[in-house]
């Protein structure tokens, strides 16, 4: 999952983007409205979350413009002010959920699964395909019914793939959703997670290289090293 957070504190700020990245999910910050309105026509995100009170374009605004793109992507509103009327605004606006400060981290974190679970609600909170069974809340991975540890990139990488439901992910769509926007788009990282993520799932790879296209789920693996070679 790859998110943004417009938030003007700089240390709050920092200090969410390094929380979610403890939980597998990747986030791009934006000080200030123009900021936030520049990331958001560049790249893709599952989801925003704006502080209402930013210098600039305010987050209402940007959650205007958010809604009248009609991309869906949903909307996490961070308020001081917990007053009911402050918080229907915010849902009259096209907010999808609201948090008031102080909030804890976990809170937050538990809000964007639901929010994602909510914008993908055809596919199932728990993922299964081709053996893997994938525990997004839990943040957990079984194979064959044996629960295998990944790293938290490994899990965030793996996530995107079982998303794709056997469909063929590029290297640099990986490197957009798993990473965040400070990932060097030359860099061999996703090559070097996906071989080691490879491993860690074991034989049969479940994992396959697409030539010049991406990775994939294989839905029949096949016993041995297809692929390990390129992957």
């Amino acid at each position: 999952m790859r998110v943004l957070i417009v938030e003007d504190e700089p240390y709050l700020a920092e200090a969410i983007r390094d929380g979610l990245r403890l939980e597998a999910i990747a986030a791009d910050l934006a000080g200030d409205g123009d900021a936030a309105l520049e990331l958001l026509s560049v790249n893709a995100y599952d989801i925003a979350v704006l502080d209402r009170d930013i210098p600039g374009p305010t987050g209402d605004e940007i959650a205007r413009g958010i809604v009248a793109s009609g991309s869906g992507m949903p909307i996490l509103m961070l308020t001081a002010a917990d007053r009911l009327d402050d918080k229907a605004t915010g849902f009259e606006l096209g907010a999808d959920d609201y948090l008031t400060k102080p909030f804890a981290l976990q809170e937050l974190v538990l809000r964007l699964r639901a929010l994602d679970r909510r914008r993908a609600h055809s596919r199932p909170p728990v993922r299964e395909i081709a053996g893997l069974r994938l525990d997004p809340f839990r943040r957990e991975v079984h194979r064959d019914g044996l629960h295998v540890a990944l790293t938290r990139k490994q899990f965030a990488v793996l996530e995107v793939l079982v998303a794709a439901e056997g469909g063929v992910v590029s290297a640099e769509e990986l490197l957009e959703r798993a990473w965040d926007e400070n990932a060097d788009p030359f860099t061999n990282a996703v090559r070097i997670t996906v071989s080691a993520l490879r491993k860690r799932l074991g034989e049969p790879w479940v994992i396959s290289t697409v030539p010049g296209a991406g990775y994939r789920i294989d839905t029949r693996p096949e016993t041995g090293h297809e692929g390990e070679e390129r992957g």
